[in-house]
């Protein structure tokens, strides 16, 4: 695939041509005669620190041979070959039990990438020969080491014997790179049908053809592996500016510079695409290593000059890099025979002195790792990777018990991290001189037997109410009722709810909720102004002494109104940590019916006194965050200090936060948040080297408590203003650098929050990332946000926040550590790195800007009236693509019944496009029960209508 010179290159991408060509089947087959195989295989010996080849052999003798692939029964390949500089790449299969090169292509024009269809009787290439029968022009080279992109080439089929050949793509421009699915024979190639390079993916006949992948760049040479559920690729990443400039300036000309190429690897219909090196070389012809863990490759990492070109691997998580070939020149194009046990490969080795033939060998595979020469090979670019990964897979191993609160596996964690602070030659900064900083935190909450609610006469029973986690320990509140309707205030919406209403000194009733549709209609309105705890926190600003909600619907406003229901009553909040703290006055919810009576004496103005008598118990225990300062180095220190945080405990066993209900399991959070713990101890030890560097101190704390409301983080900010021990004056803070979910990192994107915190932060953060870390940043919002950097925020300093994305194994047990990207969460080490230095080193402090209304928050939304019994992936459907992935779907629910299934993406329902979950929650909030529809889902690349019947719902699903 684009065989060049005497650095031999592939590209191999998708792309999807279906026109079958009549014509072409009647080509004549290839009149070339076949090369005589030579006298014997030779034998060439591996070189000693090649340690996993073994039994090396020469195939080819001379000329330029390349891109040889086995057929599916390992008893021959095939491959692409030239003479000389004057030649075109010819397609030959070759009996690796001779070496015989036996012609395939016609001889007219150039092929490139040639692959076996599943049964070896028919193959695959690409071919310029409707272009004609002349070699394409070269490149021009003007311009630098650039490949032609010929706009004749296109995919075609044929006999093995190169008979019978039929056209699969028939667009405008280049289409080539094609290589083969085993299980079905579907091709994923190289286009630029649709204006840039682009993976694609075709049917055995060139048709359902469909895209995988939408980034500008570069992407091609392309690979499945065993089970055709995941791809291997090289791609290009121009930034903006003069890379993108000149990447689309060389397209117009049918061109591509392929000097900075890395690794990816996707689901094989292109989502969750993971950047698998940060080489900053040419890197390519990946294949998978038999485990299917690894990744074989070619690459010029390591040489200044980028002449030297050997074979690696890595594994798939971006660990374990290692070079596997040492001879001089070229190395690449690693195939492994179907049962792994041989490799076929390209090489200069063993070739004339003044010759720069490229040849086919074989190797036997020795499997077993070995220590790195650091005499012969650079350091590694993974190390980094390798560090995040040791580390964060004993934090999320299943014998931290999920890193609970008031576990044994949190304490174990705290002292994992306490040790490798202390390893890393930092300073003690926690109380009485260690690295622990205490803090209480409450485990449980129970309503104590002396809690009661009395309104009128009546005493209630306790199954008619419940008490809300965040009212006090300990409150009494006797007075009359008022009602302020939803208990809204919204100015910007030109709401309040209170106006006119004597709220101080009384107990005020509110609705739950928000009203229905209007100025409410949107998922954000109704977190924002249903959360109960901002109803709350309304009702005491006005001086109410406490606040029962009860779900009340009002009807809507207008004709909607003469045939309005009142929905079914939504079953009351359970009692819960909240992690919020206290609202300062007692909250409750109550039933509707017990207080219907009561509520229409209040819309009638009568007069309604009540009493609560709030006792909550408190289950505590003692928490710590791990805290080492890095003092600064250079003797004209600046003031301030540097902190840098991240989590490190989790949800444990479940609970009420997991998002796998039911579910008693070790919740191992491996991105959530051992990802952010690990990357923060490689952070120290990058720092630590440049200490000398410093001018001002860098505090590195792993938070506990986040995940029951950043409680860790709101100890530490608060302890130096209250006197304790432990913490830091927040005036002496100069930013705040938190990583939370740094480990799921897709197509090479990282999401930097609470840039408008620090006039400084955009331009800063932007470059960094360009031009250093190479990582595609989206920059913006304010410092609100439920992790540890909030606490900060709240307390006037600039923060960062560092976040690879949601997914679907958020907050449950599947959150584990082989499915973390290590060599992204370097990355983003690498980045925050880079921001502490420049942070340091800056005389003047940052600009503090305090932002806009926050994120909102989670919010009392009211249940579905349909059920539709769907589980959607909250990772969605891939990106570019619209509808709601489905993770599962409820046995017996209607989603079952009507025949949708674990994959399947739900584009329609009835009449409503369904291009998210929100707008599938939508559609559902506005459907009845029994009522059935259409439903339309994407399944295998093609679209299916199932007929589905809405059931009733009693929860969101």
């Amino acid at each position: 695939m684009l065989a060049r010179h005497r650095v031999v290159a592939s590209v191999a991408s998708v792309s999807a041509g279906f026109l079958v060509c009549s014509a072409c089947s009647s080509q004549p087959p290839p009149k070339e005669p076949e090369k005589p195989a030579p006298s014997n295989i030779t034998s060439v010996p591996a070189l000693a620190e090649e340690v996993h080849l073994a039994d090396l052999r020469q195939l080819t003798k001379s000329g330029e041979n390349a891109e040889a692939y086995w057929s599916w029964d390992a008893q021959q390949l095939i491959l692409q070959s030239r003479t000389g500089d004057g030649d075109c790449d010819r397609i030959y299969r070759m009996p690796v039990s001779s070496g015989t090169l036996i012609p395939v292509s016609s001889g007219k024009g150039a092929t490139t990438c040639s692959y076996f269809m599943p049964g070896n009787q028919e193959v695959i290439y690409a071919s310029t020969h409707l272009g004609g029968e002349a070699c394409p022009p070269k490149p021009d080279h003007s311009q630098g080491y650039v490949w032609a992109l010929y706009d004749s080439y296109d995919i075609f089929k044929s006999k093995a014997d190169g008979s019978g050949v039929v056209r699969l793509t028939d667009t405008k421009g280049y289409d080539a790179e094609g290589t083969v699915c085993k299980k079905d024979g579907s091709i994923v190639f190289t286009s630029v049908r649709d204006g840039d390079i682009d993976l694609y993916r075709m049917d055995a006949d060139g048709k359902n053809v469909r895209r995988l992948t939408n980034t500008l760049g570069y992407d091609g040479g392309a690979f499945f592996n065993e089970d055709c559920s995941k791809i291997v690729w090289r791609a290009s990443r121009p930034r903006p500016g003069k890379e993108q400039d000149d990447y689309k300036s060389l397209l117009a000309k049918n061109l591509v510079r392929p000097s900075k190429l890395e690794l990816y690897t996707a689901n094989a219909d292109g989502s969750d695409p993971v950047q698998l090196t940060y080489l900053n070389a040419a890197s390519f012809a990946p294949y998978w290593h038999p485990s299917q863990k690894r990744i074989l490759f070619s690459s010029n990492y390591g040489d200044p000059k980028g002449r030297e070109f050997d074979i690696w691997a890595i594994d798939t998580d971006g660990t374990n890099l290692e070079r596997i070939t040492h001879a001089g020149g070229f190395d690449g194009f690693p195939m492994f025979s179907p049962d792994g046990k041989l490799l076929a490969f390209s090489s200069n080795r063993a070739t004339a002195p003044g010759k720069h033939d490229t040849n086919v060998f074989l190797a036997r595979w020795v499997e077993g790792s070995a220590k790195r020469d650091v005499a012969s090979s650079p350091p590694s670019k993974s190390e980094s990777a390798d560090r995040i990964a040791a580390d964060l897979r004993w934090l999320a191993d299943p014998a931290r018990e999920g890193r609970g609160v008031a576990t044994k596996g949190l304490e174990a964690s705290g002292a994992y991290i306490e040790q490798r602070f202390q390893a890393l030659g930092l300073a003690p900064a926690g109380d009485d001189n260690s690295f622990r900083q205490a803090f209480p935190v409450t485990t449980e909450l129970r309503t104590a037997d002396e809690t009661k609610l009395t309104v009128g006469k009546d005493e209630w029973k306790r199954e008619d109410y419940t008490v809300l986690g965040y009212s006090p320990a300990l409150a009494d509140a006797k007075a009359d009722l008022v009602f302020a309707n939803y208990g809204i205030v919204a100015k910007e919406l030109g709401v309040d709810d209170y106006a006119g209403v004597k709220a101080k000194g009384a107990i005020v009733v509110v609705r739950r909720f928000v009203p229905e549709g209007g100025k409410f209609a949107s998922t954000d309105a109704q977190r924002r102004y249903g959360d109960l705890r901002q109803k709350a926190w309304t009702a005491k600003e006005r001086g109410a002494r406490a606040l029962i909600v009860v779900d009340d619907p009002a009807p809507p406003a207008g004709p909607d109104a003469k045939d309005w229901k009142a929905p079914a009553e939504a079953r009351l909040p359970r009692l819960e940590i909240e992690g919020h703290g206290d609202a300062g006055i007692p909250v409750l919810a109550v039933k509707r019916a017990p207080f219907a009576e009561s509520l229409a004496k209040l819309k009638a103005k009568a007069r309604v006194p009540a009493q609560v008598h709030v006792a909550l118990t408190e289950v505590r225990s003692n928490a710590f965050n791990v805290v080492a300062r890095l003092p600064a180095g250079k003797a004209d220190k600046l003031p301030g200090t540097l902190v840098i945080g991240a989590h490190y405990d989790h949800l444990g066993m479940g609970g009420h936060h997991s998002l796998a209900p039911n579910t008693v399991a070790p919740h191992v959070g491996a991105d959530d948040n051992a990802s952010g713990a690990a990357t923060l101890l490689e952070i120290a030890r990058e720092l630590a080297k440049d200490k000398d560097a410093l001018r001002r101190d860098v505090l590195f704390v792993a938070f506990s408590g986040e995940e029951s409301g950043v409680l860790g983080s709101g100890y530490f900010v608060k302890a130096a203003k209250e006197g304790k021990k432990g913490g830091l004056d927040p005036k002496g803070v100069v930013a705040m650098l938190n990583m939370d979910m740094v480990g799921r990192m897709r197509e090479n994107k990282l999401q930097v929050l609470g840039s408008d915190t620090a006039r400084e932060w955009g331009d800063l953060v932007k470059g960094l990332c360009n031009e250093g870390a190479r990582v595609d940043c989206s920059i913006g919002g304010d410092g609100y946000g439920p992790s540890d950097h909030m606490s900060f925020y709240t307390a006037g300093i600039p923060v960062l926040h560092f976040f690879t994305g949601t997914h679907s194994d958020y907050h449950k047990p599947s959150d584990t550590a082989d499915k973390i990207n290590y060599a992204g969460a370097a990355r983003v080490g690498k980045l925050v790195a880079d921001i502490a230095r420049h942070v340091d080193v800056r005389p003047e402090p940052l600009t503090f800007q305090s932002g806009a209304q926050g994120a909102a928050p989670r919010g009392d939304m009211r249940s579905f009236n349909a059920s539709l019994g769907t589980v959607p992936d909250y990772g969605g459907p891939g990106a570019g693509k619209k509808g709601v992935l489905l993770s599962g779907v409820r046995p017996g629910g209607a989603a079952e019944k009507g025949g949708m299934k674990r994959g399947d993406i739900l584009i329609r329902l009835g009449e409503h496009e369904i291009g998210s979950v929100e707008d599938l929650m939508f559609v559902l909030n506005a459907s009845k029960p029994n009522e059935t529809v259409t439903a339309v889902v994407v399944r295998e690349g093609k679209e299916v209508k199932l007929e589905v019947t809405f059931q009733e719902s009693h929860r969101p699903r």
